[in-house]
C-alpha cells in the first residue's frame, strides 16, 4: 500500500532550496517529492542566506520565488526560508517530512542543514537530476560554449531526446507532446529561448490568458543559434522543453517548432486562434522576413507586454559576464563545499556501516 492510502490525513511534504536560474533538475526534484504526498511546500532561501551560505545569486530572490510558484508541483510556497531546516518550521507548517536530493548540503560552518530533521526521522531522499544544475550552466555562460548543443532528426524529433524523462514530466497532467516535421508550432506562443526564468514564466501566463488552452513551440538548438548568434542557447532542447513541460500554465508542447508562423502552422494540428509574441526585440528569420507576418495579415498576432519584459536570456547572461569574477570565485567555493560534503557523505556512510 502507498503512504498516501495509509495515510489518515493528507501528506504535507517540505522542499527547500535555492531555485537559481531554475532548471529542469529543480523541477524534477519537486516531481519526485510530490509523489511522496498529496500538499508540496517549497522554501525558497532569501539572497542573503544564499549570499552567507553558497555565494551571490544570478536571479533575485523575487525572480526565483516566481520560478517556483509556477512549477505545476508546488502547492505553496515559503519565502525566505532558513538555509538550516528547523523542526520548529516543520511545526509551523504541519509538515510530516522534509525531501531533499541523495547528496549533503552544508551551511557556512560546515554543519548539514538537515541534521536536525534527519535525526528526528522526517527526512527522506529523492535521486538528483544527472547532467544539470546550475554551476554547470554559469559555466556554460562563462566559457561561451556550444558543447550542449542538440542535434535533432526532424523525421522523428523525439528520438532526439530522452522520452522517459519528457514522459516523467507529462504523466499525470494535462500536457501531451507533439513532435516531428509535421507537427509544426501549432502555439500560441512562439519561444526561442527558455530556462524557465520569470521573465519567461510571467509572459506565459499572459499569454494563458488569452484564451484556454497554451501551446508552447520550442525551437532545435540550430534554429535558436542561426537566430540569435553566439552561444545561444544556454539550454538545449530537452532541458528547454522540460523546463516549459513542468510550468502549470503549459497544457501543450511542441518539439523542432519552425521559426516563422506558416499556415501549416495556423491550421494542420490545431486550428489557432491567437499567435502571442512579446513585446520586446523581434529578431527576423532567416530570409529576413519578420516571422509573424501570416498571423498578422490574418489579424491573430497579438503583443503580450508584462512587468518583466527587460528580463530576457540576454540580460541574465549579461548578469554573469559583467560579474565573471564573481562567479568564478562562486565556483572556486562551491567545488571546495562539495569536496567537504563528499567527505561528509563518506563518513556517514561508514559510520552506518559501523553499527
Amino acid at each position: 500500500m502507498s503512504e498516501k492510502t495509509v495515510a489518515q490525513k493528507p501528506i504535507r511534504i517540505w522542499v527547500d532550496g535555492c531555485f537559481d536560474l531554475m532548471h529542469f533538475g529543480h523541477a524534477n526534484a519537486l516531481r519526485q517529492a510530490k509523489k511522496m504526498g498529496d500538499y508540496l511546500i517549497v522554501g525558497v532561501h532569501s539572497d542573503a542566506e544564499i549570499e552567507k551560505n553558497k555565494g551571490p545569486c544570478i536571479m533575485t530572490e523575487e525572480e526565483r520565488y516566481i520560478a517556483v510558484e509556477s512549477c505545476k508541483w508546488t502547492d505553496e510556497i515559503v519565502k525566505d526560508a532558513p538555509y538550516i531546516t528547523s523542526l520548529e518550521d516543520l511545526e509551523k507548517y504541519n509538515v510530516d517530512f522534509v525531501v531533499h536530493g541523495d547528496d549533503i548540503t552544508t551551511a557556512a560552518d560546515g554543519t548539514d542543514c538537515y541534521q536536525n530533521v534527519k535525526d528526528a526521522g522526517k527526512y527522506k531522499e529523492c535521486s538528483r537530476t544527472v547532467g544539470v544544475s546550475t554551476t554547470e550552466i554559469v559555466g556554460r555562460m562563462l566559457l561561451l560554449t556550444k558543447d550542449h548543443f542538440q542535434k535533432i532528426d526532424h523525421e522523428n524529433p523525439k528520438a532526439s531526446i530522452d522520452s522517459v524523462k519528457i514522459s516523467d514530466f507529462s504523466k499525470g497532467s494535462k500536457n501531451q507532446l507533439q513532435t516531428g516535421i509535421n507537427h509544426y508550432l501549432s502555439t500560441s506562443n512562439k519561444i526561442i529561448q527558455f530556462s524557465s526564468d520569470a521573465g519567461h514564466i510571467q509572459f506565459l501566463k499572459k499569454a494563458k490568458d488569452l484564451g484556454d488552452f497554451l501551446l508552447v513551440g520550442i525551437h532545435d538548438d540550430i534554429t535558436v543559434n542561426s537566430v540569435k548568434g553566439g552561444s545561444l542557447p544556454v539550454m538545449n532542447l530537452q532541458e528547454r522543453v522540460l523546463g516549459v513541460l513542468q510550468c502549470k500554465y503549459v497544457d501543450e508542447v511542441i518539439i523542432g517548432a519552425p521559426y516563422s508562423v506558416t499556415k501549416d502552422v495556423l491550421e494542420k494540428v490545431y486550428k489557432v486562434d491567437v499567435v502571442a509574441h512579446g513585446s520586446g526585440e523581434l529578431f527576423t528569420d532567416a530570409n529576413g522576413k519578420d516571422p509573424y507576418e501570416l498571423p498578422k495579415n490574418k489579424g491573430i498576432c497579438v503583443s503580450v507586454d508584462h512587468d518583466m519584459r527587460d528580463l530576457t536570456t540576454t540580460r541574465i547572461l549579461n548578469r554573469v559576464i559583467e560579474s565573471r569574477q564573481r562567479y568564478i570565485d562562486r565556483q572556486k567555493r562551491k567545488l571546495e563545499k562539495a569536496s567537504l560534503e563528499l567527505q561528509l557523505e563518506k563518513d556517514s556512510l561508514k559510520k552506518q556501516a559501523e553499527t
